[in-house]
């Protein structure tokens, strides 16, 4: 019986991959669940992706790529001429006030790393490519280090307490971080 010609398969994968991480986690994450979710054989997923973790890298890739050129948007508009802790508390508030969902997911692919070590690199990567977007506006790397770190720490805490947002806060925090 001749192979099925299916170039888009690999991607359905992936993308079944980011639903399923979606609905149940990183711990619902097997390629049973996502060669049903694909709705691709079995085979089709190992063939693809020989472990867990290749398939963690290419959701944690293409959720990064899209979380990069939102962030890569941010950056290109930040008013150079509003104090950076304003432009910060306005990138928190859209972010949190958008799909949860899809920061929740994000930050899910994310945290895998911690489990995963053949993730860290890309989520590494993530965070380096975020400090280089951000150096090229406020022209310090270091400044620019400690508030993504500062923005990824809000970001995640606001998803674990659900705490409303205040952009008096976020302003007074990292005026602090900034010094």
């Amino acid at each position: 019986m001749p192979r099925r010609y299916d170039p888009g398969r690999r991607q359905r994968i992936i993308d079944a991959a980011i639903a399923v991480v979606g609905e149940r986690g990183i711990a619902g994450l097997s390629h049973r669940a996502v060669a049903a979710a694909a709705d691709v054989p079995l085979g089709s997923t190992t063939y693809h992706f020989a472990t867990l973790d290749d398939l963690l890298i290419a959701a944690l890739r293409q959720v990064n790529g899209a979380w990069l050129a939102d962030y890569a948007r941010w950056v290109d508009g930040i008013d150079l001429t509003a104090p950076l802790a304003d432009e910060v508390a306005a990138l928190v508030e859209r972010t949190l006030a958008g799909d949860r969902s899809r920061v929740e997911l994000e930050y899910e692919l994310y945290l895998a790393a911690l489990r995963h070590p053949a993730v860290r690199p890309i989520a590494a990567e993530c965070l380096d490519e975020m400090v280089a977007l951000l150096g090229r506006r406020i022209a310090d790397e270091r400044t620019a280090r400690a508030v993504v770190a500062f923005t990824d720490g809000l970001l995640l805490q606001h998803l674990l307490t659900g705490q409303p947002f205040e952009p008096a806060a976020v302003r007074a925090g990292l005026a602090g971080v900034l010094g």
